[in-house]
């Protein structure tokens, strides 16, 4: 039975409800523990510090997409709370698309400066530098998609289809789990294949919610034609603020 926001949520029932985005929160965590894997059995020990090394600076800015997500879901909880279902969907499109916008410019600036980043964290080695600056790069082009996949979220459980955003987060996971086997084991292509599979796999946790909520659903979100409204960002910036930190 389909769980609604407006509902009275028993100790039971909240548990029924939050456990799709806890088991959410660990398939996106796995994201460098399954590419260390293989990595470490396959290519070597430098590449596999080179990704250790590169990897929490990337996945900082893949939280930008959680502060996006959980202030921009309490923005629009908000507004669906006060019965403007419109511009709760004009608030929800106004998340993705500021999204999108400082993802791609991240994605730039990270790609061009990653040399420099490498040796800012203390890349030892033109192995190591090297490795750290194809894996960094690769990782980060794909940003935007997993800046997405991390807003969608936190915006599955306020279009009340957490069960739907577990299916999509569960279907990534594997998917950088079979890429990164197939793409080091038989193909052999190092840091890069573990980049390319973590991004491509981003790439399916990003783009098909994306579809979803371009399309009529039965959902309480769709995407619509809206406008950025600088307040309601820097609003839902500051509720989303904390999770930035943790990441």
């Amino acid at each position: 039975m389909e769980i609604k926001l407006s509902d009275h949520f028993t100790y039971k029932k909240l548990l029924r409800f939050v456990l799709p985005s806890i088991v959410m929160m660990v398939f996106t965590s796995i994201y460098c523990v399954v590419d260390g894997l293989f990595v470490s059995n396959f290519v070597g020990k430098t590449p596999f510090a080179a990704i250790n090394l590169i990897m929490p600076f990337v996945m900082i800015f893949g939280g930008v997409g959680f502060m996006f997500g959980t202030g921009g879901s309490a923005l629009v909880s908000k507004t669906l709370g006060e019965k403007r279902p419109e511009k709760a969907k004009q608030y929800f499109t106004m998340m993705l698309l500021v999204t999108l916008i400082v993802g791609i410019i991240i994605s730039v600036i990270g790609i061009i400066f990653m040399p420099q980043i490498a040796d800012l964290l203390g890349a030892e080695g033109s192995e190591m530098k090297n490795d750290c600056v194809v894996y960094g790069r690769i990782v980060i082009g794909f940003n935007t998609a997993f800046m997405l996949q991390n807003v969608f979220q936190s915006f599955f459980v306020t279009a009340e289809k957490p069960k739907l955003g577990l299916a999509v987060t569960v279907a990534a996971g594997v998917t950088n789990m079979i890429l990164d086997a197939v793409f080091m084991v038989p193909l052999n292509m190092g840091v890069a294949g573990a980049a390319i599979a973590t991004g491509i796999s981003q790439c399916v946790g990003g783009i098909i919610p994306l579809i979803y909520f371009l399309r009529p659903n039965s959902s309480l979100l769709q995407i619509t034609k809206t406008k950025i409204e600088i307040k309601p960002v820097l609003r839902a910036c500051g509720n989303g603020a904390s999770e930035l930190v943790t990441t």
